[in-house]
């Protein structure tokens, strides 16, 4: 029998232990035996819950309990879990996790303490909920050499942006009926100014080029500035608007930035609507691929906990190698990268091609308003002219 412990008795952490008992025969079929949880660390008591004498508050009990060997972190946030699971894998007590803001901030440090200790430390459920993404990048892709990632990351801005495009809603308005739902937190800061999905792309962009990306040196640009008539141009355009994170290996520089992007309908994000995600990747013998599933929600990114919950037992007294390096990134500055902008602005026709040149317009949805599509150019550039324009707003196009 594999005992294990779970931190965090949240949606997760519960969902976690929900997917063990429902699942109990596949897994122990996988395993070739039982997968038990005899811990729930939490600060609270459940009373009347199925599981209320396994929780525990004291990690003490955990940490020295050598019958504990498989650690399922899900308390969310930096400390304690940062402390929980390092003491965990100095003890040699593999840890999985879902915990993006952690893995983001030590995942290379914990990865190497694994490593030293014989166990494991394996995040699959931090970047796409229940869409295996990381593990394909581990296996599937490891004789690849990826040089490009594109991903909508984040289920609740996508549920924003899809209701936008198909009512013609307010972004305010939106976000109300999104925390209503509970697709989005009381405090949304973290979904709609791109934090959460950030520290996803810094991630998977570790994973890409073996290298720590640390996610302060990734440009990021949230969607609370994107309005209804935003959405009125890009269905003249005949495309959406998402947000996007993208990392990109250039010969020597490495690009990475999260921010709305103007999808075309020809490109594979377009119908990525919803509180679904995906991650699209590019490699140099595989060429495209596309990775699509919940991005989030209680059961999809528990089943990626404990899939590599049994991963680390099938694998007990031994390290799985993840290919993240301590060695830090370095992150080019977005200014040199090159694309086409879709502006408004109430400047005239003869001050926007005195400035960006030949444009190509588009028919105005709003009074007073010029809309154009520039040309090719670098952010430098397009930062540069564009001051000398009475800019009411711009957005990124993402090429086909």
């Amino acid at each position: 029998m594999i005992k294990a412990a779970v931190l965090g008795y949240g949606t997760v952490g519960s969902g976690v232990v929900e997917v063990i008992d429902t699942n109990a025969k596949q897994i122990q079929a996988k395993l070739g035996e039982e997968l038990t949880v005899k811990y729930i660390l939490d600060l609270r008591d459940f009373p009347g819950d199925k599981h209320e004498e396994q929780v525990v508050h004291d990690f003490g009990l955990v940490l020295e309990d050598d019958e504990i060997t498989v650690i399922c972190e899900t308390m969310g946030g930096v400390e304690p879990a940062y402390t929980f699971s390092k003491k965990a894998l100095l003890k040699g007590k593999s840890v999985c996790t879902s915990n993006k803001e952690l893995v983001a901030a030590h995942g290379p440090e914990l990865i190497r303490i694994a490593k030293e200790n014989n166990c494991s430390y394996l995040f699959e459920a931090s970047c796409g909920g229940g869409i295996p993404v990381i593990r394909t990048m581990m296996e599937a892709l490891a004789s690849e050499q990826m040089d490009s990632l594109l991903g909508i990351l984040n289920g609740t801005t996508n549920y924003i942006l899809t209701k936008m495009d198909r009512e013609g809603a307010d972004f305010d308005e939106v976000l109300k009926e999104a925390q209503q739902k509970g697709y989005a937190e009381k405090n949304p800061a973290a979904d709609i100014e791109g934090h959460d999905v950030c520290r996803k792309i810094a991630i998977l962009s570790s994973l890409m080029t073996g290298k720590y990306v640390k996610y302060e040196d990734i440009y990021t640009e949230g969607i609370s500035k994107i309005t209804a008539e935003d959405f009125k141009y890009a269905k003249e355009l005949g495309m959406a608007i998402k947000l996007v994170a993208m990392s990109r290996q250039e010969k020597d520089s490495f690009y990475a930035m999260v921010s709305p992007f103007l999808v075309p309908a020809d490109h594979p994000l377009y119908a990525v609507n919803d509180v679904f995600n995906a991650i699209f990747i590019h490699s140099n013998m595989l060429g495209d691929s596309m990775y699509y599933g919940r991005g989030a929600g209680k059961l999809p990114t528990a089943s990626a906990v404990v899939a590599d919950m049994v991963e680390c037992a099938c694998n007990a007294g031994r390290n799985i190698a993840v290919r993240i390096s301590e060695e830090k990134a370095q992150v080019s500055d977005c200014s040199q990268m090159v694309r086409s902008f879709f502006v408004r602005t109430t400047s005239s026709a003869d001050a926007v091609e005195k400035v960006f040149g030949k444009v190509e317009y588009v028919a105005s949805k709003v009074d007073g308003e010029l809309a154009f599509v520039t040309g090719k150019m670098s952010e430098e550039a397009f930062d540069a002219v564009s001051a000398q324009v009475a800019l009411v707003s711009r957005i990124r196009l993402l090429e086909a």
